[in-house]
């Protein structure tokens, strides 16, 4: 579990993070040398990376719209939260439903800095943060502060939003996910963004994988089985597991081609 009383002490600016990294993608501020030379590193191999960032943010948003509109969840767990940005969760969700509750985890101290951006709720509803890791899921199950704004015996959307490809295999990626949805009562949600090689012509992998080792393996992309894997026993929703730029879009828009974004989504109910 992590400790939460000091994050400046435990921020190393000498070591990229995603959180920072897809901070520089979206054209933030709040990040340092290494995030933008990690990320300029895999720009220069996939010169479409930050377009794949917005458009996993615009993937976000439709998909909490979803779930706060038509499926009607009122309460999220956005796991792996980065840093704030427009449209974050709970302001999607509460513009829609304004007695929306959220709570957002991340383990990056500088995102815990900026979470007063993120706890800026609706009157009627309720958003909350805590500092912990995802490959640790039952210190976020056993926060207080996740039992003080989230009632678990009702639906609960639980967003894991370009997080998982972070967690590699030895971290038993599937049984973390497993161990979140099993504490979910029936009618809760599962949605998902992954990572992923599928499409890519072979040089183009190895030059990735090249600027992955550089940054310690930081990411471990999946192929569409692997990232479907992630929804077995649930129910998918339609249109099931594609491109992010496929879930759902706005209407008269045009997907971006899935091999410029190289990301999966997908959103499941819990039966």
């Amino acid at each position: 579990m992590s400790d939460t009383t000091s994050p400046a002490g435990k921020l190393d600016t000498n070591v990229a993070h995603p959180a920072r990294r897809y901070n520089y993608w979206l054209g933030g501020k709040d990040n340092f040398a290494a995030d933008r030379v990690s990320g300029d590193q895999v720009a220069a191999v996939f010169p479409t990376v930050k377009r794949a960032a917005q458009e996993n943010r615009n993937f976000l948003r439709r998909a909490v719209g979803f779930l706060a509109g038509e499926a009607g969840i009122r309460q999220f767990l956005d796991i792996g939260t980065g840093l704030p940005t427009a449209d974050n969760t709970h302001e999607v969700a509460q513009r829609i439903a304004p007695e929306s509750r959220v709570v957002y985890v991340d383990n990056d101290p500088l995102v815990m800095a900026h979470a007063r951006a993120l706890l800026t709720s609706s009157r009627e509803g309720r958003s909350a943060y805590i500092e912990r890791d995802l490959r640790e899921p039952e210190s976020i199950l056993d926060a207080p502060e996740l039992h003080a704004t989230l009632d678990l015996r009702q639906p609960v959307g639980l967003t894991l939003v370009a997080i998982l490809h972070f967690v590699r295999d030895f971290e038993d990626p599937y049984g973390v996910v497993a161990r979140l949805v099993a504490a979910l009562p029936s009618g809760s949600y599962l949605v998902m963004s992954h990572g992923t090689y599928d499409g890519l012509p072979a040089e183009a992998v190895a030059r990735l994988e090249e600027a992955n080792a550089a940054t310690g393996g930081l990411s471990r992309p999946r192929s569409r089985d692997e990232f479907t894997r992630f929804f077995a026993g649930l129910d998918l929703v339609d249109p099931g597991v594609v491109p992010i730029g496929n879930w759902r879009p706005a209407p008269g828009s045009q997907p971006p081609e899935p091999v410029d974004i190289c990301m999966y989504g997908a959103v499941a109910r819990i039966p």
